[in-house]
């Protein structure tokens, strides 16, 4: 059921539907903040899934406008999915988390910038920290 909710806005933004493309899209969908390349090869290598392809498919679904690319700051490129309709709370403006212990990124939809962006152009915001099982560890 998920995988043809997956192909049909594959469809409707234009691209033809490949099982990579649905595999790439169901991984983001379940994923709990922005996911770099590596760790998307590594969640998918059981599928069969090589590099290569995984990165071209996520560049092809970021054009289209499925995926959204994140960069934190860290030098390392996040995909998560883009902004869903039935998903009003997760928008473009959305806040992540980044631990600075261990490079582990989390999505903060529930927390709001109040106020004025200074510009026009798509902005990230991020905040920076060490997370919970990093501090328990410590």
């Amino acid at each position: 059921m998920i995988d043809e909710a997956l192909r049909q806005k594959v469809r409707e933004a234009g691209l033809r539907v490949t099982p990579a493309r649905v595999a790439v899209l169901r991984a983001l969908t379940g994923a709990s903040g922005p996911t770099s390349h590596p760790e998307l090869a590594n969640a998918l290598h059981d599928e069969g899934w090589d590099r290569v392809t995984l990165y071209r498919n996520l560049v092809d679904l970021t054009e289209a406008g499925l995926l959204r690319r994140v960069d934190l700051g860290d030098h390392v490129w996040r995909f998560e999915l883009a902004t869903a309709p039935e998903d009003p709370g997760h928008d473009a403006a959305h806040p992540h988390f980044l631990c600075s212990a261990c490079g582990d990124v989390t999505c903060l939809p529930d927390v709001r910038f109040a106020g004025q962006l200074p510009t026009s152009r798509p902005v990230s915001i991020q905040l920076r920290g060490v997370c919970v099982r990093c501090s328990d560890a410590a």
